[in-house]
């Protein structure tokens, strides 16, 4: 064996941490558990096991002689050993092969049983009650160990639902022992898909997805959205006592207001929703971003000029795009490329761009939205609202008031 004193390259030879990690790989894959859903055996399992090389023995004798030593001790392991003749050490044995051959033993060497027999106990449950969710308990078995302390009450969620399927009613009147609307909310992710496999394909809206949109997917009334605006006109204030007040109502209450406007600004910036002057018979709301579902059954908005004012940037137009797809006739104002270039020393960076194709936009529009886009003014040029000069704005919404 060669004695040479320069350092050594460390050794990938498998060892018995390295077989301990493939197990807990199994585990952490939901391998070891899935199993027993369907009272599968899938051991003896065989593991990766990397040895030395002949060259390697002959230079690292005493090495390989720990390393045959450490693996052929390890517990819970089967390590089939092959006989080989060196050319300088005669016949030798080594590690040829590692199993592990059974789920108990892969148990034990993780420390893992208890959680095992927890799983069991869930998995019992759930066939005897819901056994349409054993797909789902195959799929996601650890999850469901870290629900299982709650387990019982999913599925007493899942029973109320199958008996109340679009209940109509808010998360808050459920009336579930144990259950009440935090519960509810708290596992929205996890109850969407427990749903989407036991309920049947009607009681879903299919085409609400995502957390937020839990309740109208299965059919649970929504806290009603709120509309906040400012009419604009004295003279036609709904409060008594006139003025330009701040209000705020549900959609349904808004919907139901008398024609008191027949021009509607919209804003995204709060300051200068608040800062609007007074302006005859027209009314200001105060946008939120994507998102017009607010609007779209107030059907006497599509008798109003409506004129969204958002930043110049590859969002405000996309937003502008958005709520066209509501109201068709909605025009834009203050985003164009004068207000833009006069205000260039107030330029700022928008973050991350919006680069989908906005098919409703104007020419005018479509031109300064594809300049930003492509960077051709300036890498991710933004002009927030707010930054447009008082003077200017009343310049513009005077025209407006004019009708020019």
């Amino acid at each position: 064996m060669s004695r040479n004193n320069s350092p050594r390259k460390k050794n990938n030879w498998t060892s018995p941490s390295d077989l301990r990690a493939q197990v807990q790989k199994l585990w952490d894959k939901g391998e070891l558990l899935t199993p027993l859903i369907e009272s599968e055996n899938c051991f003896p399992k065989r593991l990766n096991l990397k040895g030395p090389t002949s060259k390697e023995i002959s230079e690292n004798f005493e090495e390989v002689r720990l390393w045959v030593k450490a693996l052929t001790n390890v517990s819970h392991f089967r390590i089939e050993i092959k006989t080989f003749i060196h050319q300088l050490f005669g016949i030798n044995s080594i590690p040829g092969e590692a199993w592990i051959d059974s789920l108990d033993a892969a148990l034990a060497m993780l420390g893992k049983r208890i959680e095992a027999n927890r799983f069991s106990v869930l998995l019992d449950e759930t066939r005897q009650r819901q056994p349409l969710l054993l797909r789902w308990l195959a799929k996601r078995p650890l999850k469901a160990l870290e629900l299982a302390d709650r387990w019982s009450l999913l599925l007493d969620t899942v029973d109320w639902m199958q008996t109340h399927p679009r209940p109509g009613i808010y998360l808050r009147q459920v009336d579930i022992p144990g259950v009440n609307s935090k519960f509810i909310e708290a596992h929205r992710g996890v109850l969407t898909e427990l749903f989407d496999i036991s309920l049947p394909e009607d009681a879903i809206a299919l085409e609400a997805t995502g957390v937020g949109q839990f309740s109208v997917r299965y059919g649970f009334r929504n806290k009603p959205a709120r509309i906040r605006f400012r009419v604009l006109d004295p003279s036609k204030s709904p409060l008594p006592g006139g003025g330009t007040p701040d209000i705020t109502l549900d959609s349904a209450s808004f919907a139901r207001l008398p024609a008191i406007a027949s021009r509607v600004f919209i804003t995204e910036n709060e300051t200068n929703f608040l800062a609007f002057p007074p302006i005859a018979d027209s009314l200001i709301i105060f946008g939120a971003g994507y998102g017009w579902d607010n609007l779209s059954n107030i059907h006497w908005l599509s008798d109003c000029l409506i004129y969204y004012w958002g930043d110049i940037d590859t969002h405000g137009f996309a937003i502008l795009n958005q709520l066209r797809s509501r109201f068709s006739h909605v025009e834009s104002f203050m985003m164009d490329r004068e207000t833009l270039f006069t205000h260039e020393s107030l330029w700022g960076n928008e973050e991350s761009q919006a680069l989908q194709d906005l098919p409703l936009l104007t020419t005018d529009e479509q031109s300064l939205f594809d300049a930003l886009r492509d960077n051709r003014i300036r890498k991710n040029l933004r002009l927030e609202q707010e930054m447009i000069g008082f003077n200017w704005f009343q310049t513009a919404l005077a025209k407006v008031a004019k009708g020019l």
